[in-house]
């Protein structure tokens, strides 16, 4: 690179040569990194690479060097560091631009090689600014002539937008960038020009005023809020700077505010964009799709970005131009967007010094102008990509993609070398510098917020922002890193990945658990367990921190996901599926010393293998197929909290030899208890009017009491998602009786409380995902909540004696709930506790169908597993 940029003597030749050196390695990595990023993307060297992004970076070597040798003679005395600033800018814009598109690249660096024999051709000419000033009208005419030609012939490059270019032949020109500067040299000439003391404010200004008010109308007729205020700004910071006075930013602000608000009320496009800037949330994947995934994208990027080439910038649209800072921050980080932002401010500062040195007040207010728009332009775009600032669709210059807007920024760059080569190094005692300060501060703010908004993105928001469900590069990232598997508590497979590097797609091998195991879709995104457990999935968990972070640093993805065991027995989920076939209801069996889900079933269910297929029909279906019912759904539990009411008494429970009555206000057994039943049949059966008869005859009959036992009134620890626990209450004995009551229960807690008899009054933490299998110590068991004891072995004692025919190994009984949606059946059922097997605990509700139904499925199961 140093035979490239050699330098003389001078100190100023030094410094540039040797900028502009490290500009050229820098990029020359980076460029290396683009082409070398399929091989860390697909983890292999049999890929093909990319390399046409090389001619760009070739272009601007050359361009660079040639342009460099030219100042060196024509302009010896500039600044040493503007021209390398604008350089590595360009040069990092230009590659990413290739990076995003092969054809914009090309056409990125045509315009490239047009702008630097430009600031060739120019840099010998410095008095072309003295013939600005003397045409300044003229100037400024051609430029707004230009701009309003838009109207007639206007057209839009990309084939439907909005016409605000000129052009064919597919070169065109957007009339508005050269415009910008037009704007500040023809206020810098007529505020040089007058002699501002001999004049009224009003005398001098209004001239100048009727100007900018034409170029206004225009923009305001083009709808193009984010040229019009920055054209603004501009005006309010050149009269600041030749004035001085304050009251004029005030004044600026207040007529930016009112322009934003009118146009709020007068156009949707400006409507679409301030409330996307205010709550994008709410529309994240229409009107806020942008914006939302601009900040998703600089959140995935984090402090040290995904890498050249690794991230997924694309996804955002035009991120070539109006996003090319997300893109950017995507692939950099954190700390790749603060290098940038130093660059920008260094060459602000810079464009300053030249103007407080500047010879005359005409390049004083020229130098101050060009470095305000440059850095108020990259201020607006970046804020809107970081939701700083509502979205303006101006470039970023030097950086975005446009011809226009670089063939503009590189003319700006020569006006900069120029004025800073005829410098007179005047003292800035000379000079008012209060404006100055003010500004820079101003500026700096600017910058600095967006430094710290970038941070609050990419650092405290950016596990959150990652995992969101509408982010695609998370599910982009599974085709290319083998996501882990659910298996049973065998290893057998349950959901799992195939397929080769780029390919891989998710298999799910029991469509009956999918209500709880979930899916990975890169529409649908996440559910169940799947969710629940996506960090280990994708690796993210469970791995050494060092090989996550090496991972990332090396090919922007995670490691390979680790595979997490669940309690699931297939062979018991199989019987438990082919019970529930055709129903409509739930099913849990758990271990009900342990809280292990060894089958869980929700029907009607669907097959994740074809949500392409069918989500719009599931999501649109009555019976609700998407629903897990055993977690989600909510039900009377009427007589079935029996067992509950039994175990929670202290003492024994004595009673006469039958029961009176069978039968509460018309309401009937679930199951036909026999002609003259005993207490056991009738409990058994479900007979409403039995449970009042036999809790007027116990010591605690307060139903909120017994519901705070069973656990009804808590939310289980199981990483599924769950319907809202009933709010603690009094509750009414007829209406929960009946089940005609608000207060309501999920299968998910009924076999909870169930598990607590069959485990010596024992309640369980529920477990469905028991281990996760890391690369270094293998399975390692994953953390269960805690047991709390809630019944004492008199009222386990109670419950049993009550609840056992005497023929079965288990105790059980039924409910029949009647329902504004139909009839609803409970089998609640458990082994004894001197089982001397694993203990089950079964809970079983159907929808339709009848109590027999319900009870002969729950009977088979619980004698089917304990045959096992």
């Amino acid at each position: 690179m140093n035979r490239l940029f050699p330098y003389s003597a001078s100190f100023n030749s030094q410094v540039e040569s040797r900028l502009l050196s490290l500009a050229g390695w820098f990029l020359f990595f980076y460029s290396l990194a683009i082409s070398l990023s399929p091989a860390a993307r697909f983890h292999s060297w049999a890929v093909t690479y990319r390399w046409e992004h090389w001619l760009g970076f070739v272009v601007w070597l050359a361009g660079s060097s040639i342009v460099f040798h030219k100042l060196n003679k024509s302009l010896p005395e500039r600044d040493p560091y503007i021209f390398p600033l604008i350089m590595i800018l360009t040069g990092w814009g230009l590659l990413e631009v290739w990076r995003l598109s092969s054809e914009f690249g090309l056409r990125q660096t045509m315009w490239l090689a047009v702008s630097l024999l430009f600031l060739y051709f120019l840099s010998g000419k410095s008095y072309f600014l003295d013939l600005f000033r003397r045409y300044k009208y003229l100037w400024l005419a051609g430029g707004l002539a230009l701009t309003a030609l838009t109207f007639v012939i206007g057209t839009y490059p990309g084939g439907n937008g909005p016409h605000l270019w000129l052009g064919g032949f597919g070169v065109y020109l957007q009339p508005t960038e050269p415009l910008k500067l037009l704007l500040i040299i023809y206020l810098s000439a007529y505020l040089a020009d007058l002699r501002l003391q001999r004049l009224a404010v009003l005398q001098w200004l209004m001239p100048a005023l009727v100007i900018l008010a034409a170029a206004l109308l225009i923009l305001f007729a083009q709808r193009d809020l984010g040229t019009g205020t920055l054209f603004i700004l501009i005006f309010t910071f050149v009269v600041y700077f030749a004035t001085g006075r304050r009251r004029i930013l005030i004044i600026s602000l207040i007529i930016i505010v009112a322009s934003g608000f009118l146009g709020y009320q007068l156009f949707d496009v400006i409507r679409v964009r301030v409330d996307a800037w205010f709550n994008p949330w709410l529309d994240p994947s229409g009107r806020s799709y942008q914006i939302v995934q601009s900040i998703i994208a600089v959140a995935s990027g984090g402090v040290f970005g995904r890498g050249p080439g690794l991230g997924s910038p694309g996804i955002i649209p035009v991120a070539q131009s109006d996003f090319i800072f997300a893109a950017i921050a995507e692939e950099t980080g954190l700390v790749g967007v603060i290098g940038m932002l130093t660059v920008i401010a260094l060459l602000f500062s810079r464009g300053f010094k030249s103007a407080i040195h500047s010879s005359d007040t005409y390049r004083r207010n020229l130098a101050a102008g060009i470095s305000i728009f440059l850095v108020v332009q990259s201020i607006f775009i970046i804020g809107g990509n970081l939701r700083l600032l509502p979205l303006s669709g101006v470039t970023l210059p030097f950086v975005s993609y446009g011809g226009s807007s670089l063939l503009t920024g590189f003319i700006c760059a020569w006006i900069l070398l120029a004025i800073s080569q005829q410098s007179s190094q005047q003292t800035v005692s000379s000079i008012r510098v209060e404006p100055y300060l003010v500004t820079g501060a101003i500026i700096l703010t600017g910058l600095a917020a967006a430094s710290i908004t970038t941070g609050w993105w990419s650092v405290i928001r950016s596990a959150d922002l990652s995992n969101r469900v509408d982010n695609p590069r998370r599910i982009i990232a599974e085709r290319y890193v083998l996501r882990g598997s659910l298996v049973d508590r065998t290893s057998q497979p349950i959901n799992r990945s195939t397929g080769v590097t780029g390919d891989y797609v998710r298999e799910y091998l029991v469509p009956g658990l999918a209500a709880s195991t979930g899916y990975s879709h890169p529409t649908y995104g996440l559910g169940g367990l799947e969710q629940a457990y996506d960090d280990y999935l994708r690796g993210l968990k469970g791995n050494p921190s060092m090989l996550i972070w090496s991972s990332q640093m090396l090919y922007g993805q995670p490691p390979e996901g680790l595979d997490v065991r669940l309690s699931v027995d297939l062979q018991m989920q199989e019987k438990v599926d082919q019970a529930l076939q055709g129903k409509t209801g739930a099913a849990i069996l758990m271990n009900a010393a342990t809280g292990e889900i060894l089958a869980i079933g929700s029907q009607p269910g669907f097959d994740p293998n074809f949500l392409d297929q069918k989500w719009l029909e599931w999501s649109q279906r009555q019976d609700s197929p998407l629903l897990n019912r055993a977690t989600q759904g909510v039900y009377p539990a009427g007589t079935a909290i029996l067992p509950f009411i039994l175990a929670s008494q202290t003492e024994p429970v004595t009673l006469p030899a039958t029961p009176k009555d069978l039968v509460y206000e018309g309401l009937n057994c679930a199951l036909f208890p026999g002609a003259k039943p005993g207490w056991s049949q009738a409990l058994i059966a479900g007979c409403p009017g039995t449970v009042f008869n036999l809790l007027d005859r116990l010591p605690v009959n307060q139903l909120d009491e017994i519901y705070r036992s069973a656990g009804f009134f808590d939310q289980p620890d199981l990483a599924l998602p769950q319907a809202f626990s009933s709010p603690l209450r009094q509750l009414n004995r007829e209406q929960t009786i009946t089940g005609n009551t608000e207060t309501t229960v999920t299968p998910l807690q009924m076999v909870l409380a169930a598990s607590s008899l069959s485990a010596n009054g024992i309640r369980p933490s529920p477990r469905i995902a028991i281990a996760v299998n890391t690369p270094t110590q293998g399975w390692v068991i994953l953390p269960s909540g805690q047991k709390s004891q809630v019944f004492n072995a008199e009222g386990i004692s109670n419950a049993i004696n009550l609840l056992n025919d005497g023929e079965s190994p288990f105790w059980q009984t039924t409910a029949s709930i009647p329902t504004a949606q139909g009839q609803t059946h409970w089998f609640v059922g458990g082994t004894l506790p001197d089982w001397q097997g694993t203990p089950f605990a079964l809970a079983i509700v159907l929808e339709g169908n009848t109590a027999e139904t319900t009870t002969n499925i729950g009977k088979e199961l619980l004698n089917s597993v304990m045959q096992k």
